[in-house]
């Protein structure tokens, strides 16, 4: 298939608003725009200004109106339990309709926030369309947040209402909500007067009284009841995400009605090739901006079957755990995190699991969250025998903004890059005094304003806080916080946050490379580079590397075949002279490195231990490894 990618981004390119205003199409209005585009309004301007619409319509109640309420709208799968659930369009019209009965019982009026801190369940998306479909504001926070970092959120969003799990399920463990749920009630300055839970068999709650209500009772009790969907402006917020700030107090993403809907719907079709009636599994959480647009939202605004994944990519059982739910539900596209992939490697170099299943429905495979190396990406292509498709965006951006379009017919792959960059992202690169770099040359990402559809149009309360952090550094430009170049070709190649880059001897170099070097190391399951303190260089790299499976060789051995490789494929400039065996490395529940953690350890400066770590008793091996070799030592 020959791409049309060149032809649709230059009808972008040559006018935004009318490429904007025929993708509006695909979706069903209460009222059309008075402007596509709207440059007076907000920081930078809104879209689809003085339009009507309402997202749970366009998610479900249409499917259903068009004869297709039989069709699976979510299949719930959960390894942990052992169990799945699977749910029609109908019967997930039921469901929101009979929450929102009890939302607007209990006063839940348009505008109003609700935060939904809940475990992988349906209930957990029921939650978000019951909210959008009266026009409450929902806020989920990821479930198992420590009590601090939810009560920092009830403060900023100042919701009506938590909808929570008595709990959240781990391989071997039970993770009780209630602790962390009260506790962070009681920190927070914002008092809230009502909580519904759902609780799960695993983790019994004993409910507030005055405060707590049980969600199946509520729930079962307005069973049959109907809720209008409230006409709602295309430039009214249908969510708060919140994303870590510099400060320390987190970023509440807004994400609109309208914009959210055409963006999403347009990019399920042009860059995942998906259409009505396939089944199409994020395997992220309903907490992060993975989940939302692609668990959540997008495969239903077209009226495919999205996969909820209670699990982890091994652990649940095995290092096959993916590939079962793929044979099981007939998985079209997958799209998850190449740390997962690399867990799948580490444990099953051989890709042994992938023959035990039948695979012959999945097409796509597509990898975002932390930059794909090459080794990972040719090790699923050769394994799986299906394109696997690098793409790069942001929560800020709510969908991909460069990505190898599958819909519009693939483009050549190049090995650490993710292609392309998407129509309405008009991609830059730029120095430190803001000006253009020359193609090939390492500088600040940034994308020419405005932003398209679907990105946050400000955060939440704080227009000034978002020019602080996103335009006001580049004036006209989207700053990303990420660094890379863009090639003769026009292919884009993150590289790493620009607090990534580090500075040896005056060069500035980028860990994202020296991490690609690595990870082609025949022994390395993942790695990751940071940047130390030097007194003479200013700061010298440090690698970290978990050796695959059984690997026996020495890892004194590896760790200097290691140093060598970056001397040889980047060069002595790079003053590459540490790499660390480790077992594993710190992450994010989400599969993010955390460097920016490791580095403190590294340079002996204050850390806090990060709200969203998956298990905090890797850095205390971090910092054993680390003064071993003398580093993080005091003198």
């Amino acid at each position: 298939m020959i791409s049309r990618y060149e032809e649709v981004y230059r009808d972008w390119k040559s006018d935004p608003e009318a490429f904007w205003a025929h993708a509006a199409v695909a979706i069903d209005w209460l009222r059309p725009w008075e402007k596509v585009f709207d440059a007076n309004d907000g920081p930078y301007g809104r879209w689809y200004a003085g339009a009507e619409c309402n997202t749970c319509y366009n998610a479900v109640d249409r499917h259903v109106a068009q004869g297709r309420g039989e069709q699976l709208a979510l299949v719930h799968d959960s390894a942990v339990t052992g169990s799945q659930r699977k749910i029609t369009y109908g019967g997930l019209l039921n469901d929101i309709n009979a929450l929102a009965a009890v939302l607007t019982d209990k006063g839940v009026k348009k505008g109003d926030r609700i935060i939904i801190y809940m475990a992988m369940v349906p209930e957990a998306v029921v939650a978000m369309l019951a909210c959008a479909r009266i026009g409450a504001v929902h806020s989920v926070v990821f479930g198992g947040f420590a009590a601090h970092e939810l009560a920092t959120r009830i403060d900023d969003a100042r919701p009506v209402m938590i909808i929570a799990t008595s709990c959240g399920l781990e391989p071997g463990r039970v993770v009780a909500y209630r602790p962390m749920l009260d506790k962070a009630i009681e920190q927070a300055t914002h008092k809230v007067s009502a909580c519904l839970i759902l609780i799960r068999p695993q983790q019994p709650h004993e409910l507030v009284e005055g405060r707590d209500l049980d969600y199946a009772q509520a729930v079962n009790a307005a069973a049959g009841r109907k809720v209008p969907c409230a006409a709602l402006k295309a430039t009214d917020p249908l969510y708060i995400l919140y994303t870590s700030g510099t400060t320390g107090q987190p970023k509440g993403v807004v994400r609109d009605n309208g914009g959210h809907l055409v963006a999403l719907a347009w990019s399920m079709g042009a860059i995942y090739d998906t259409r009505p009636g396939d089944v199409f599994w994020a395997a992220s959480d309903i907490g992060w901006a993975v989940g939302h647009s692609y668990i959540a939202y997008a495969p239903l605004f077209i009226g495919a079957t999205s996969i909820l994944y209670e699990g982890k990519p091994v652990g649940t059982l095995d290092a096959g755990a993916f590939w079962r739910v793929v044979s099981e539900h007939k998985v079209r596209v997958l799209f998850t995190a190449p740390t997962a992939f690399r867990a799948i490697k580490k444990e099953d170099p051989k890709g042994e699991f992938i023959g035990k299943y039948d695979l012959s429905s999945l097409k796509y495979l597509f990898l975002a969250g932390e930059r794909a190396d090459t080794d990972t990406i040719k090790w699923a292509e050769e394994k799986l025998g299906v394109p696997v498709i690098d793409h790069w965006w942001q929560t800020e951006s709510g969908w991909p903004m460069a990505a190898n379009p599958a819909g519009l017919g693939m483009l050549p792959v190049k090995y650490g890059s993710p292609t392309v960059p998407m129509p309405g992202y008009d991609v830059q690169v730029l120095d430190d005094a803001g000006h253009p770099v020359k193609r090939g040359e390492l500088g600040n990402i940034v994308v020419k304003l405005p932003l398209p559809p679907a990105c946050l149009p400000t955060l939440w309360n704080a227009d000034q806080r978002f020019r602080e952090a996103y335009i006001t550094e580049f004036p006209g430009y989207y700053k990303t916080a990420d660094a890379g170049i863009i090639d003769e070709d026009g292919y884009i190649y993150i590289m790493s946050r620009t607090d990534d880059i580090i500075n040896v001897a005056g060069h500035r170099l980028s860990t994202g490379a020296m991490e690609e070097v690595l990870s082609s190391h025949p022994d390395v399951a993942e790695c990751a580079v940071i940047g130390i303190s030097d007194h003479l260089k200013g700061q010298v790299p440090c690698g970290f590397i978990v050796l695959k499976s059984g690997v026996t060789r020495n890892e004194l051995e590896i760790e200097r075949d290691c140093v060598a490789l970056i001397r040889e494929k980047i060069g002595p400039i790079a003053a590459f002279k540490t790499a660390l065996t480790v077992k594993r490395l710190p992450k994010t529940r989400s599969g993010k490195i955390l460097r920016g953690t490791m580095q403190k350890i590294a340079d002996e400066e204050v850390w806090n231990m990060p709200a969203t770590i998956d298990d905090p008793a890797i850095l205390d091996e971090i910092k054993v490894v680390l003064n071993s070799h003398g580093i993080g030592v005091r003198n």
